[in-house]
């Protein structure tokens, strides 16, 4: 029999606010253990919690990009639990009356992965395990969440990590969150089922606790649905549990019994005052959305021509998509800064962190400068290329690097003059194209193109040379 796998995320981002959701602690990643937290934090008795206002406009603005209904009228409830990590033994979150609801998340098939809510809630401190003690940490606690719901839409792994993966560009570009999974600033709570192909009827779930890894979501997702199908054909029950996900056996194991919302005891927060969120207030967060990053995507192939594989890397960071735009204004070809990002300044920016940052020695003004004088036919691209390497290491504008008989051209009777040595000098190549192989030609070029300092137009060098060639 075949089955299907069935997913919902229930992903966790903190907010990228200066100060915690209830009090005026920093938000700040790391410190040393238990001192970005006060009475508020950890809840000590007497303190009253006060709900930070940029903490729901944040909220609003995920729910937006999110094709989210947001409610006018929510409120704030108590999610009752027991743990160490949560002092005052109850979590400030939001129940029946969410802020956001009826969302979606738009994969690159057509199919629509529905968001059930988005709600703000608290989040809880940190458990340190060591050498056999175990240690809590409470300056996470407080730090604003938003919790993104999704319903059971998921149908594959590859669904899922591109569903991730859209959720974390979204939130970034809008600048609710950093989301570094590696940090903790998002965390994915992985519910699955499977159930035989064809049938509409849901599995028992089991949910996968706390991921901070796209690629470690892909592997407990592909183990999970392998053990549970292993569970149901040798006769067994899939228990409704709670797992961990150890990435080093690539194994889940069971944390405790899955709760449902009844096991919570939720009720409103009587500390807390109703939230309303005018429809006025809704339309001012609304204008101050950025262009979404696959409108964006959109937008680069249909009207600027790009590749779709260039629209996607261009794309993926905010900071380069601005970048990217300020650099082509008033360009003749928009692919010509495409190919420079992508190919020669990527290599100067390798891993994530750093194209996320994009602090890089080459401004936006100075790329455009540089792609203006190829526009303008004042230097080839060769002479450009490597001008550019120049500017990524020294800082410097190209105004500062190339001189006028660098930009004064190449006049014709000195290019025949270069084909002509590069035919003479290199009697190998040219016996080697004449028996046929077409890439000597390339070493002929690069002559002309070396001693010309780039300045000779490389297309027009080989046909010159093919000529010489064939009058021999």
């Amino acid at each position: 029999m075949k089955y299907e796998m069935v997913a919902g995320f229930e992903t966790h981002v903190e907010l990228a606010t200066n100060t915690k959701i209830f009090c005026s602690c920093t938000t700040q990643f790391g410190g040393d253990p238990n001192t970005h937290c006060c009475p508020v934090c950890i809840g000590l008795p007497g303190t009253l919690p006060k709900l930070n206002k940029k903490v729901v406009e944040y909220a609003v603005k995920a729910g937006l990009a999110t094709n989210c209904e947001i409610a006018e009228i929510s409120k704030m409830d108590r999610k009752n639990y027991c743990y160490p990590d949560l002092p005052k033994a109850y979590q400030i979150s939001q129940f029946d009356m969410p802020l956001c609801e009826h969302g979606y998340i738009e994969l690159s098939n057509g199919r629509k992965i529905r968001l059930t809510r988005i709600h703000i809630e608290e989040d809880a401190g940190k458990l340190v395990h060591s050498r056999g003690n175990t240690l809590v940490d409470y300056n996470r606690g407080g730090v604003p969440l938003i919790e993104i719901v999704s319903e059971p839409d998921i149908r594959s792994i590859d669904e899922a990590r591109e569903y991730v993966e859209k959720l974390q560009l979204i939130m970034r570009y809008i600048g609710v969150s950093d989301c570094k999974m590696q940090e903790g600033s998002m965390r994915c709570d992985v519910n699955i089922s499977v159930r035989p192909v064809g049938s509409e009827t849901l599995g028992t779930r089991t949910e996968i606790k706390n991921m901070n890894s796209i690629n470690f979501i892909a592997k407990a997702m592909e183990y999970e649905f392998n053990r549970q199908v292993d569970l149901i054909e040798s006769g067994e029950k899939v228990v409704q549990e709670t797992l961990r996900y150890d990435d080093v056996t690539n194994t889940t194991s069971s944390m405790r019994g899955k709760e449902d919302a009844n096991d919570y005891r939720y009720f409103r927060d009587p500390d807390l005052v109703t939230i309303n969120v005018p429809r006025k207030k809704v339309e001012e967060i609304k204008a101050t959305l950025p262009e979404l990053p696959f409108a964006k995507q959109k937008r680069y192939i249909e009207e600027l021509g790009l590749p779709e594989a260039d629209a996607q890397l261009l794309t993926k960071y905010k900071k380069i998509a601005e970048y990217y735009e300020e650099a082509i204004k008033g360009t003749k070809n928009p692919k010509t800064a495409a190919n420079f990002i992508i190919g020669q300044i990527f290599r100067h920016v390798e891993n994530e962190a750093e194209k996320e940052a994009f602090n890089i020695n080459v401004s936006a003004e100075s790329l455009n400068e540089l792609i203006k004088l190829i526009d303008s036919g004042k230097i080839r691209m060769n002479l450009a290329k490597s001008t550019l390497d120049k500017m990524l290491e020294t800082g410097k504008k190209p105004s500062e690097l190339l001189s006028d008989s660098d930009m004064a051209g190449l006049d014709e009777n000195t290019f025949n003059e270069l084909c002509q040595q590069a035919v003479e000098n290199n009697p190998n190549a040219v016996s080697d194209y004449k028996n046929g192989k077409e890439k000597a030609i390339k070493s002929l070029v690069g002559y002309v193109m070396k001693n010309s300092r780039g300045k000779a137009d490389a297309l027009a060098a080989e046909n010159k040379i093919k000529e010489l060639i064939q009058s021999l």
